[in-house]
């Protein structure tokens, strides 16, 4: 059985306490992780602070930031098939899909190493005739980022680059569900030359670690990605000293296909959307709001391709879709699709654990038909391989559906017609909307959400500017002596 350790203050350790860390796929334990409790959360923390006026990290040129990055991007890119390796272990995800984002997250890191030294202040055109003003970037301080299982290393990426960019700090929360790849991911920190204090990452449960690391005083900013019932936690926690605060939530995204669609690239689409990472995705194009008199013809295609998905080992590069992370969340599919059939909705195909894997926590993808029918599965995020189906006959019909859910993190569209395409990008409630495509992804873009699918953006230049505060600099430039206040002329 392998063993992982914390990284903190430069340096590897697991702790007084481990867990069990479960590989989807059997299961069964294939290792054990470290359990980080209140007094390691607060060491961690504060190396990190001490980390922020140590001059090996604060004396840096933003330019020799930026070359720390672009190294750990390269030990990124090297290194991308072991950590794919072990998220498919220890989430469940299929190996082709870890072993692509991995590679790909190694831009982010260039991405952010770019732009390390492009950060500028200002020069203030001021109303005082003897007085210079201008504004100087700083970093915000010690960063809290906590991200979920799903898509770890790419989460980590939005986060830790623009803040490392800044010159902040890091202390990096780990999912207690499949935190392997991101402890790996420490040694390439490591190698990289960062400093002691400047990244560290644990991992732990709720209670004795994130709430101790989102509530700690020392904490001046916190990017949390997860599910809005914890955000509130984190809400409520960082009140207690007021550190600036971004959400990604998820969402319950529609797509909405008209019907002079290519309907057959539109279904390919549809499927990578939601069957894609086994549905297990913010962005997971869950609800699917298709124009009534293509319907048919749309879930016929559908559910066709969704029939003819391989299912089987993570780490065999010919499956398509691969177990689900833990089983408390197959087993909490599996209530949801009951629920939504005895409300009415029907099933198209799937509904059931596939036949053949009696270990691992596996799943059928799933069209539920829920036309006319107040479904479950339509409204809440499922966070699994479910497509709930509903129906329109105009746009404004699209437009209410799409917008009847309290979650805008994603959307899309596919239509022939450009006019409407921009009417629709414009009144879908949504921080991201895809045409004619889904589910792509740049460095360059920032994304985020409405409503309950958070607050903030990451990814682009403005999430690097998020990392920093203003400090505004007075310099009077005049030899006169500074009159007595009290003497009245």
């Amino acid at each position: 059985m392998r063993s992982f350790e914390h990284y903190i203050d430069g340096t590897f350790s697991a702790g007084t306490q481990q867990f069990e860390s479960v590989n989807p796929a059997t299961g069964e334990t294939w290792a054990l992780m470290p359990r980080a409790g209140a007094e390691d959360v607060d060491r961690t923390v504060k190396a990190a602070h001490r980390a922020l006026s140590d001059p090996a990290w604060r004396n840096l040129t933003a330019t020799q930031r930026g070359k720390l990055l672009y190294k750990l991007a390269d030990l990124v890119a090297a290194n991308a098939q072991t950590l794919a390796e072990l998220e498919t272990a220890d989430t469940g995800k299929i190996i082709r899909e870890t072993s692509a984002q991995i590679a790909y997250v190694a831009e982010y890191y260039r991405y952010y190493a770019g732009l390390a030294d492009k950060l500028q202040g200002a020069h203030l055109p001021i109303d005082k005739p003897d007085m210079e003003v201008w504004l100087r970037r700083e970093p915000i301080g010690v960063v809290a980022a906590i991200v979920p299982w799903n898509s770890q290393l790419f989460l980590a990426a939005v986060k830790l680059g623009p803040a490392l960019a800044a010159g902040c700090s890091v202390v990096l929360k780990a999912s207690e569900d499949g935190p392997a790849p991101l402890l790996a991911f420490a040694k390439l920190v490591q190698e990289a030359g960062f400093p002691p204090g400047v990244v560290n990452i644990i991992t732990g449960f709720g209670p004795d670690c994130g709430s101790v690391l989102t509530s700690h005083p020392l904490v001046s900013r916190i990017a949390f990605t997860g599910g809005p019932e914890t955000a509130r936690h984190v809400m409520r926690n960082a009140a207690n000293n007021l550190a600036h605060v971004t959400l990604e939530l998820g969402g319950k995204s529609p797509v909405v296909v008209f019907g002079d669609a290519d309907l057959d690239s539109t279904a390919n689409a549809v499927v990578a959307g939601i069957f894609a990472a086994t549905g297990q995705s913010c962005v997971a194009g869950s609800r699917l709001i298709v124009e009534r008199r293509v319907k048919d013809q749309m879930v016929q295609k559908l559910a066709a391709k969704a029939k003819a998905i391989r299912i089987g080992d993570p780490q065999d590069r010919a499956t398509e879709v691969g177990p689900l992370a833990t089983a408390r969340q197959r087993d909490h599919i599996e209530a949801v699709v009951a629920q939504s059939l005895s409300a009415g909705a029907k099933l198209v195909c799937g509904g059931a654990r596939p036949e053949g894997f009696a270990k691992g926590f596996y799943y059928s993808p799933t069209i539920l038909d829920c036309d006319g029918v107040n479904s479950p599965s339509a409204e809440k995020e499922l966070f699994g391989p479910v497509l709930s189906v509903l129906s329109f006959d105009g746009e404004q019909e699209a437009i209410r559906i799409a917008n009847d859910t309290p979650f805008g993190l994603a959307s899309g569209v596919f239509t022939s017609n450009l006019s409407r395409a921009h009417r629709m990008v414009r009144d879908i409630h949504a921080g991201i909307v895809w045409v004619n495509t889904y589910r792509a992804v740049s460095p360059i873009v920032p994304f985020g959400g409405f409503g309950m699918s958070g607050t903030g953006r990451e990814g682009g230049l403005e999430s690097v500017l998020d990392y920093t505060r203003t400090k505004s600099v007075w310099l009077r430039t005049s030899d006169d002596p500074i009159p007595d206040p009290f003497v009245m002329r």
